[in-house]
């Protein structure tokens, strides 16, 4: 944070100075105590299991600048022995949140927010690569898109900055809406409708309605970019005020590619937009990837980029950790995509590993998660989806994956071997695979599938 003092949290949060100087500075917020530090303020949150106002003392004995607390009408009586300013809040994450519109309020650079139940963050990192071609980019770190997550993004970004690229998640009803009146943002983008959270919202229509609440903060005049290829937002418009434009591979997409191929390892297409055709090149593989570029390129022109700046950028893009990464080590190749699944996801991992060159093609496939009551139906569909993709061996994980092998058995003559433990599995695996073979790993991230991923890295250069 940039020129915040103590003072601006009271302000910013609509709460009382209990102790403390107004005048100390703040340079950081954070939420686990682990991380307090000077400079810092840290806001306590009451989770289901924790009340982090436990550790204010603690917080307050390692220098922090402040701490909001919703468990004082005023400071305690160590409070003087501390040079840390307590600050009294009716409740610690609106203040937080409260704070982080106060912040936005602050700022005249504009802001994309990204979101979708598939590729935000990727489509997040391939905008901010292809707008760093013309302008200094500050872009979301790590998964902080909550409704905790967004305040401190804001709080981050610094006057150097000239453009941001915010991803806003959603994980229950209402929580985009929240995070999207914080964030104010200049320019919308919706990756996908998919299946992520329907456990928690019911069906592909909720979550549908729930990411067109990203509107609820997209200013007078916005721009709201839709994929044109989903079913749901392809006939979608954008509210009173805002413009609506439509990225994907149909014709009636503002924003299209053609002649979609692959070349040195990466994509090539040309891209059609209202303005200019040209070739565009990628860094990653696979066809959702274009998709995600489109909606990169779909940004850049309306900050003023021409397509050949806009392609620059994107070609810096080359992935990042367990997301696609692709290493070919001197026995096999591990194409890493194992933060996350869902079946969209999966079934595009899929496709990229039958594109890699290799003497067999192996995908080590575990559980989805939070796909609700058709979690059994939706792996069944991966595992007909997997029987076309010319495989030479499927290895499963997880109970749920019984369903995507049956499905598999069902469609085809692929070979499956399924497992319950990893260890298991990493044990058939170290024997099966062969020198030139490419491997895929793919699964939720509490299935621990990046783990046998790093490994199997390690042992794809050992000769």
């Amino acid at each position: 944070m940039e020129q915040v003092r103590v003072e601006d949290l009271v302000k910013g949060s609509g709460g009382r100075l209990l102790y403390g100087n107004p005048d100390e500075p703040v340079k950081h917020i954070v939420l686990d105590s682990r991380e307090a530090g000077p400079g810092v303020l840290f806001v306590p949150l009451i989770g289901e299991n924790v009340d982090s106002h436990r550790f204010l003392e603690d917080v307050a004995g390692k220098g922090a600048a402040a701490v909001f607390t919703s468990e004082h009408q005023e400071a305690p009586e160590y409070a003087s022995s501390y040079g840390c300013a307590w600050i009294g809040v009716e409740d610690t994450r609106k203040a937080l949140q409260s704070f982080g519109s106060y912040l936005r309020d602050r700022l005249s650079l504009p802001l994309v927010g990204v979101t979708g139940s598939v590729g935000k963050t990727t489509t997040r990192e391939m905008i901010a690569a292809a707008l760093s071609a013309k302008y200094r980019v500050y872009r979301t770190p790590g998964n902080k898109n909550s409704q905790v997550g967004v305040p401190i993004t804001i709080s981050e970004i610094s006057g150097d900055d000239q453009v941001g690229v915010i991803e806003l998640g959603m994980s229950e009803p209402g929580e985009l809406s929240v995070i999207a009146k914080i964030a104010r943002i200049d320019m919308a983008v919706i990756t996908n409708v998919g299946i992520t959270h329907i456990e928690q919202l019911g069906s592909r229509e909720n979550i549908y309605r729930e990411k067109l609440t990203i509107q609820d903060g997209l200013k007078e005049g916005g721009l709201l970019i839709l994929n044109g290829d989903d079913d749901l937002l392809k006939d979608t418009k954008g509210k009173d005020g805002v413009r609506t434009v439509y990225y994907g591979l149909g014709g009636h997409c503002d924003y299209r590619a053609e002649h979609i191929g692959h070349e040195d390892g990466g994509m090539v297409f040309t891209a059609v937009t209202p303005k200019e055709t040209g070739t565009v090149r990628l860094s990653v593989m696979g066809e959702h990837n274009v998709m995600n570029a489109l909606a990169a390129i779909a940004v850049c022109d309306a900050m003023g980029m021409s397509l050949k700046e806009t392609a620059q950028g994107l070609l810096t893009f080359t992935g990042f950790a367990h997301r696609q990464q692709i290493f070919h080590g001197q026995r096999f190749t591990v194409l890493d995509d194992s933060y996350n699944a869902s079946p969209a996801s999966m079934k595009a991992a899929l496709d990229v590993l039958k594109e890699f060159p290799g003497s067999r093609h192996i995908a080590v496939l575990a559980d989805m998660k939070e796909l609700g009551e058709k979690t059994l139906s939706y792996h069944r569909e991966v595992g007909i989806y997997a029987a076309g993709c010319n495989l030479s061996l499927v290895v499963t994980l997880g109970e749920a994956c019984h369903a995507l092998a049956d499905g598999i058995r069902s469609a085809g003559d692929t070979p499956v071997k399924e497992f319950m433990q990893k260890e298991e599995l990493m044990d058939f695996l170290k024997t099966e695979v062969r020198n030139g073979d490419c491997v895929l790993f793919k699964g939720s991230n509490s299935m621990g599938v990046s783990v046998m991923a790093d490994a199997f890295k390690k042992l794809a250069d050992e000769v």
